[in-house]
């Protein structure tokens, strides 16, 4: 079909291209001329040809289950070894911490309303109370030693380092005082490589240590055990414990349709880790080798040279200052090779540079390289990756923080762990105090002034609302206006015990926050008498 449109639509190029062999073979000509133009259509893109310079590129699509099961292994091992050794995989596990979970982690800002629509005022401070009791490290977790900001910052850790997080929900006497509390396991104990297609010939499937209905839905995981009382399938001579899902809070970025199990957010940048690392460590053998002067005492030819052992070879002691005599016939041969030192630098950074981008952090703080930074480019910098952290904020939120909330408020209120004033709260209003809103850590303003004028130009131009700025810095807005009208009534009490009077005291508040005091009426003008 390509040789008959060919054929009818550009005899004479066919022609002019098959030149050569026109005379004798004209079929021939166009044959490879309608190659030729078809070899040209399809090198529309140039990334899929197939030559010698892209023959080890990979032409095959692969499904995520392949992509996981071939690699996900290797990258962990790998990524734990660089966190391990290496101070710029530290330095980006601890941005992630920092930067997504920081010094308080997610924080609670329970919103019930009552039936009038009013937040009840109530029922949110006990729920946040007992939020923050369960929280600390005796309640939190089974072991009792991690509180629950320490939960969040261990969840972050391992899916950066290892891609994904398992988290499982115990009850009972089991969980501590609170009778609720979290278990977090190591993701390599559910095997990437337990694979099953069928179990006892249903519908349910095994895949990467997971089991799935046929829709797809976890349905219960599989994670080795030591622990023979435990133990409930064995697979590759390796004993399993399979717990329901309903346990289990398994979180990772997805990143492919289908995708099952989690990668470590470090693999696009373990290979030039691993460059940058092997060269630092050449450079490094090389200057020191650089800086160690050596040489040997040899002799002329026609010199037979002193008797001397063997095994104990004459040396020459250097003194700063003084010079030395040697033997008839004897000469010093030094080796000293010289280091090059003009590429390091620029390897590192270009090396540094492709990783933070694909890290998606700022290279100066990744690098701790703030040489050549103006204020314009770093708060640029800064900005785009603040909206990379709260991405990652509300993937944490949803993944782990919402799942957690939500089954120990169910957990609580039926055990009437939440209480106001020794009165506890109503499961049946579950719904109600459901809402909840989440506020992840906030940055301050790179600049100050202009960011709070800016912030104040949108609030009285009715773009921002009080509330959302106030969220912005990562504060409740509730808790903010409570806070200042205490402040202020506090106030207005101390200058009243000082001798002031009410409406002075007032001004005198109103000034301190900057609203100025309305100036005072202007007094009546005397009206005239009337005249007889």
């Amino acid at each position: 079909m390509i040789f008959n449109l060919f054929k009818r639509s550009a005899p004479a190029a066919a022609v002019s291209a098959a030149a050569p062999l026109a005379d004798n073979r004209p079929e021939r000509g166009l044959r490879q001329a309608a190659r030729a133009a078809t070899r040209a259509a399809t090198r529309m893109f140039a990334s899929a040809q197939s030559d010698r310079l892209t023959k080890s590129w990979g032409s095959t699509p692969l499904t995520a289950d392949d992509i996981v099961s071939r690699n996900q292994v290797a990258l962990v091992a790998r990524s734990r070894e660089m966190v391990a050794n290496n101070d710029h995989a530290r330095a980006f596990m601890r941005m992630c911490r920092q930067n997504i979970v920081g010094p308080s982690g997610v924080m609670l800002q329970a919103q019930s309303r009552s039936a009038r629509g009013k937040l009840d005022k109530e029922a949110n401070e006990a729920i946040e109370y007992a939020w923050c009791e369960w929280g600390h490290r005796k309640n939190c977790t089974v072991t009792g030693k991690k509180s629950w900001r320490a939960v969040q910052a261990g969840c972050v850790q391992s899916a950066a380092k290892d891609g994904e997080f398992f988290v499982r929900k115990i009850y009972g006497a089991d969980a501590g005082p609170w009778g609720f509390a979290l278990q977090t396991i190591d993701a390599q104990r559910c095997p990437v490589t337990l694979d099953v297609q069928r179990l006892n010939g249903g519908s349910n499937f095994v895949r990467a240590g997971i089991e799935f209905n046929r829709f797809g839905r976890p349905v219960a995981y599989y994670f080795t055990t030591t622990d023979e009382s435990e133990q409930q399938f064995v697979y590759g001579g390796t004993a399993h414990v399979r717990i329901p899902a309903d346990q289990i809070i398994h979180g990772f970025v997805d990143e492919m349709e289908g995708q099952k199990r989690g990668l470590p957010w470090m693999a696009t940048g373990l290979l030039r880790l691993r460059n940058l690392q092997g060269y630092e460590e050449a450079a490094v053998i090389g200057q020191r080798i650089s800086a160690s002067k050596m040489g040997w005492i040899a002799f002329d030819k026609d010199t037979d040279g002193p008797d001397y052992d063997e095994e104990n070879p004459p040396e020459i002691d250097a003194d700063p200052g003084t010079f030395g005599i040697l033997p008839r016939g004897a000469h010093i041969e030094t080796f000293a090779p010289a280091a090059s030192s003009g590429e390091f630098l620029p390897f590192t950074k270009h090396t540094l540079r492709g990783i933070a981008a694909g890290w998606g952090v700022p290279y100066n703080e990744l690098a701790a390289d703030l040489e050549g930074v103006n204020f314009s480019s770093i708060r640029q910098g800064t900005l785009d990756s603040r909206e990379y952290w709260k991405e990652l904020q509300e993937w944490l939120t949803e993944e782990l923080v919402q799942p957690v909330f939500e089954a120990w408020l169910a957990y609580s209120l039926v055990a009437g762990r939440i209480a106001y004033k020794n009165k506890p709260l109503q499961a049946s209003k579950i719904d109600q105090y459901s809402e909840v809103s989440w506020q992840p850590r906030r940055w301050q303003w790179i600049d100050p002034r202009a960011d709070v004028d800016a912030a104040v130009e949108s609030k009285n131009n009715f773009l921002k609302s009080p509330g959302e700025i106030i969220r912005e810095q990562g504060s409740d807005p509730q808790t903010v206006w409570i806070e200042t009208a205490r402040d202020m009534r506090a106030q207005v009490d101390a200058l009243e015990a000082e001798g002031f009077s009410k409406e002075e005291a007032m001004d005198l508040v109103k000034m301190g926050f900057g609203i100025q005091p309305k100036p005072p009426a202007p007094a009546a003008k005397p009206q005239p008498k009337a005249t007889e």
